[in-house]
C-alpha cells in the first residue's frame, strides 16, 4: 500500500486509486495538474487530458486583472475557441445570486467550465459544472485557500454557509509565476487555511473515538508532513520567494486532495473554520464587509489552540453533563441563535430538527460515556497533533499576520457568539461540540 505522505503530488491523481488499510478505495478524479513555474502555459495540454475543446471561462475583475493576460495568449497561440464572462458585481460571494448570474450568462456550446481566480471563483465553477455535467478547470491566481483539489465547495445559500458536495476539479493550473504577486493578505489567507490543519486533524481523530467516525491515518499522515513542509518554508513567503509560495500552493492542493479521498472536510477543517463561518454570517446578516477566509481561519486556529490549553486541564464530569442537558432549554437556544443569526437562525433551526440533531438527549448521552471512556486518548490526540501555542503566535508575529479578531475588525462579543454559536449550524463534530457535550461550553471562558 502507498504511504500518502511519501508520494509525488502527480502519483495522488492516480485514475485506478488506492487500496487503503482504512478499507476504503482512495481516488480524486483527475486529468491534468502543473504546480510550477509557467505552468499557465500548459492549458492546451490540461484541456486535452480532459478531451475538452471550448471552455466557459468564469473571473471577476480582480482575477482577470491578475491573470488573464497570461491566459489570453496562450489560448490564441492554441486556436481554443472559449468563452469569458466576467462576474458583474464588484465584491462576490459564492451565494444565490452569484450562481443565478453565472447560469445566466452560461454559453451551453461550451464543453467545460474553467475557473480564474481562487476561492469564491473556484466554489461557484464547480457548482456549475456540478449543475451541467461538464468537466472542470481551475486556473489559480492565488494560495488564499484549500479548495482547489476538494470535491466540495464552500456555499452561501438562505445566508447560511454551507458545503456542497461535487466533483473536484479535473485540472488545476497553478502558476508560481502568477500567485507570486498576489496581494500578501493571500498570501497569509493561505498559510492561515493551512494552519487549521491541526486542529482539523486532532478534532478528526476526537470524533473517531467520540463518534466512532470514519478515520483514516494515511489521509491524516498526508495532511501531517504537508504541514511540516509548508511551515517550514513559511518565513520566504514574507519575501515572495518562489520556493515558499510553490510548497504553499502545492500543499492546499495536496489539502483538497486529502478532503476528496475522505469524502468530506474533516483533513482540512475544524473549529477555527467554524469561527470564520460564523463571522462572515453575521456580516453579511448586518450588510458588512469581512476579511478573506483564510485570514478568518488563521485568527480562529491560534483561538483555537489557546483554547486547547483550557481543555488540558479539564477532566469529563459525567453527573453534570448529564444534567446540563436535563436543564437544555430548546426556546432559550432558538432565541439565542436568532440573537446570533438573524435571518440565518431560522435555516438552522429547521435543519436541526430534520437533519442535525445535535440537541438529541438520547445521542448526547451516548457522546457522554464515550468522552468519559476515551479522555486519555481525547488527550493523547490533543498532544499529538497540536503544535505549542506559543509557536504558531511567533509564526504569525513573525509574517506581521492578523493574530486577534481585533485586528480584523470582529469585537469581542461576535468572537464569543460565534464559538457558542458553531456547533449548531452543521452536523459535524467539532471542540466546541465536545464541550456542550461535557456541559461546560457556555462557562467556558474563550481565551
Amino acid at each position: 500500500m502507498i504511504r500518502f505522505a511519501d508520494a509525488a503530488l502527480e502519483q495522488l491523481i492516480a485514475k485506478e486509486g488506492f487500496e487503503c488499510s482504512c478499507g476504503r478505495r482512495h481516488m480524486v478524479d483527475m486529468d491534468y495538474i502543473a504546480i510550477r513555474s509557467g505552468a499557465v502555459r500548459e492549458i492546451p495540454q490540461a484541456l486535452c487530458a480532459m478531451g475538452c475543446k471550448k471552455p466557459f471561462i468564469i473571473c471577476d475583475e480582480n482575477t482577470k486583472a491578475a491573470a488573464w493576460s497570461r491566459v489570453e495568449p496562450v489560448l490564441k497561440a492554441a486556436e481554443i475557441d472559449h468563452v469569458l464572462f466576467t462576474m458583474p458585481m464588484k465584491h462576490v460571494e459564492p451565494n444565490e445570486m452569484a450562481m443565478g448570474s453565472i447560469i445566466m450568462g452560461f454559453d451551453p456550446d461550451c464543453d467545460c467550465v474553467m475557473g480564474i481566480g481562487s476561492g469564491v471563483i473556484n466554489d461557484c465553477s464547480k457548482v456549475l459544472a456540478q449543475m451541467t455535467k461538464k468537466k472542470m478547470m481551475i486556473v489559480g491566481t492565488a494560495p488564499s485557500m484549500d479548495g482547489y483539489a476538494s470535491n466540495c465547495s464552500a456555499m452561501i445559500r438562505q445566508g447560511v454557509k454551507c458545503t456542497i458536495q461535487n466533483e473536484a476539479a479535473a485540472a488545476i493550473i497553478c502558476d508560481v509565476d502568477i500567485i507570486k504577486d498576489a496581494p500578501m493578505r493571500m498570501l497569509h489567507a493561505g498559510l492561515g487555511d493551512m494552519m487549521a490543519k491541526y486542529v482539523a486533524l486532532c478534532e478528526w481523530r476526537i470524533s473517531h473515538l467520540v463518534n466512532g467516525e470514519y478515520y483514516c491515518e494515511n489521509v491524516a499522515g498526508l495532511m501531517r508532513e504537508t504541514l511540516r513542509k509548508i511551515v517550514s518554508h513559511a518565513p520566504g513567503l514574507r519575501r515572495r520567494d518562489p520556493a515558499a509560495v510553490q510548497a504553499t500552493v502545492e500543499g492546499l492542493v495536496l489539502s483538497g486532495i486529502a478532503m476528496s479521498f475522505a469524502g468530506n472536510s474533516r483533513p482540512a477543517s475544524g473549529l477555527e473554520h467554524y469561527f470564520s463561518h460564523l463571522w462572515e454570517m453575521m456580516a453579511l446578516e448586518r450588510g458588512r464587509s469581512f476579511e478573506l477566509h483564510g485570514i478568518q481561519v488563521g485568527v480562529g486556529t491560534l483561538k483555537t489552540l489557546r483554547l486547547y490549553d483550557q481543555i488540558r486541564r479539564m477532566r469529563p464530569d459525567g453527573e453534570k453533563a448529564l444534567a446540563f442537558r436535563r436543564g437544555f432549554s430548546q426556546e432559550k437556544w432558538e432565541s439565542e441563535l436568532r440573537r446570533i443569526l438573524g435571518s440565518a437562525a431560522e435555516t438552522v433551526i429547521t435543519l436541526e430538527e430534520r437533519e442535525f440533531h445535535n440537541n438529541d438527549a438520547q445521542a448526547h448521552a451516548q457522546r457522554v460515556e464515550k468522552i468519559c471512556a476515551n479522555w486519555d486518548g481525547i488527550l493523547l490526540a490533543i498532544d499529538e497533533e497540536l503544535p505549542s501555542t506559543k509557536e504558531i503566535e511567533t509564526l504569525m508575529r513573525e509574517l506581521d499576520m492578523p493574530m486577534e479578531p481585533e485586528d480584523i475588525g470582529i469585537d469581542r462579543q461576535d468572537t464569543v457568539d460565534a464559538f457558542m454559536a458553531s456547533r449548531d449550524t452543521r452536523k459535524k463534530y467539532l471542540t466546541s461540540s465536545m464541550l456542550w457535550d461535557m456541559g461546560v461550553l457556555y462557562e467556558t471562558q474563550l481565551p
